[in-house]
């Protein structure tokens, strides 16, 4: 779908839409100008350089016709925790098949209007109700930020409270219907907070996911979130995350991606201040002509912070991964240790990697490095497999495993790293049957 059409779409809905209506205009005004990354407009865009939106520009979707899918069919196929979960179906919640925490209250069964309220630890509200843009994101400078702010109609935004551990939550967006959608979520963790978020997107069709999430982490808070994107082999998947980690706190992320025909995560996360602690690893395993990119911009610009990178990219076929990864210290970020890493194993001559790993650096004070290994599957390893009596096919499997499993173990929580083996193991058949 052009450019054009998502601005007249915009133009449609004017008046329609919740939240500042200045605001969403200067987003138009940015989208008009930028238009979608590689699209007929053709503008340069640097962090886009590996990453076309062509195929994009030339879908067809169509918003606000039937579903075309069983929403609780996909539902039951994805390897969700036994935990609370929230679902949102083609960008709208769906509290009958949502699993709310005991201690939470729903405000009117009948009442679209509120997703729920006055947990003891965590509250949970829709953006539909509550419109906060928030403070860090750039549409001005993100193309899909742009048309996430200028599109967006729902989402959802948790506040945990200080000192409280809100446990395990789920956040699973189903798509059934051939259309776009802008999720919009908000993160709020209060001093001394913890939660793990546990994020899957999947569908069946020909969509576009485009999401846009802001974090707060406050002084000596702990969110561990995890994402899973296993979207349909015909769709689209962007997620621009923002997140703001302050003194003592702590952001640990990992995203498995493994589906969608061309998917974008990129991460803009800012160490604020001292002592706080960023991790941002992840997982492609891409096969076909599917194309992956993962990129992030972490920005430390308070002393003695911590950020790890690890990224393992998997590719066969004709598939491309990207990694982009940017490192920003600034000058009085003295002490500052910064690691990122970029890993690839290519299972075919037609696969394809590009990496791209940065350091900015303004301190003298700092210990940061990166790096990057392209490599296929060691033949020594295999034909010892071989010999052994494993068929090729386990063998190559055993290999992979073994390649994933530093990226796998970052993830601390037994039975969620089990979630995504399953998913990875998922992945692996539905290449060799």
């Amino acid at each position: 779908m052009s450019a054009a059409t998502f601005l007249q779409r915009y133009e449609d809905l004017i008046g329609r839409l919740p939240g500042d209506s200045a605001l969403r205009a200067a987003a138009a005004a940015a989208f008009r100008a930028a238009g979608l990354p590689g699209g007929t407009q053709q503008r340069r865009i640097e962090a886009w350089k590996y990453t076309s939106l062509r195929p994009v520009a030339e879908a067809n979707f169509m918003p606000d016709t039937a579903p075309r899918h069983e929403a609780e069919t996909i539902l039951a196929g994805l390897p969700l925790l036994d935990a609370p979960r929230i679902v949102f179906v083609d960008g709208k919640p769906r509290m009958d098949l949502s699993h709310l925490p005991s201690s939470a209250v729903v405000a009117g069964e009948g009442a679209p209007s509120t997703l729920l309220r006055d947990m003891t630890n965590l509250s949970v509200s829709r953006f539909a109700d509550h419109p906060d843009f928030g403070t860090l994101t750039w549409p001005d400078r993100e193309p899909m930020v742009a048309l996430n702010t200028m599109l967006a109609m729902d989402g959802v935004t948790l506040n945990v409270s200080a000192g409280q551990d809100a446990g395990v939550l789920q956040l699973v967006s189903i798509a059934v219907s051939d259309a776009d959608f802008h999720p919009r979520h908000s993160i709020r963790m209060a001093p001394g907070s913890r939660l793990t978020l546990v994020e899957v997107s999947a569908g069946q069709g020909t969509y576009l996911l485009n999401t846009v999430a802001e974090i707060h982490v406050a002084d000596g808070a702990h969110l561990t979130h995890i994402r899973l994107q296993d979207e349909a082999s015909a769709a689209f998947h962007v997620s621009t995350t923002y997140a703001d980690v302050q003194a003592g706190g702590t952001y640990d992320s990992f995203t498995l991606n493994l589906g969608a025909r061309l998917s974008r995560t990129e991460v803009h996360a800012d160490l604020t201040g001292a002592g706080a602690t960023v991790h941002l690893n992840a997982a492609q395993l891409l096969n076909g002509s599917q194309h992956g990119d993962f990129t992030t911009v972490v920005g430390h610009t308070a002393p003695n912070c911590t950020s790890r990178q690890t990224v393992k990219n998997v590719l066969a076929g004709r598939s491309r991964g990207v990694f982009q990864g940017k490192i920003e210290v600034a000058r009085h970020a003295q002490k500052t240790d910064g690691y990122q890493m970029n890993q690839a194993l290519l299972l075919s001559p037609t696969a394809e990697v590009d990496s791209k790993p940065e350091l900015e650096i303004f301190a003298d004070d700092v210990k940061c490095s990166h790096g990057a290994t392209v490599g296929e599957l060691d033949a020594e390893q295999m034909f010892y497999l071989r010999s052994r009596g494993i068929p090729d096919a386990e063998a190559r499997s055993i290999l992979v495993r073994a390649f994933l499993a530093e990226a796998l173990n970052a993830v601390a929580d037994d039975a969620i790293r089990g979630r995504l083996e399953t998913a990875v193991e998922g992945w692996w058949q539905r290449q060799t049957t």
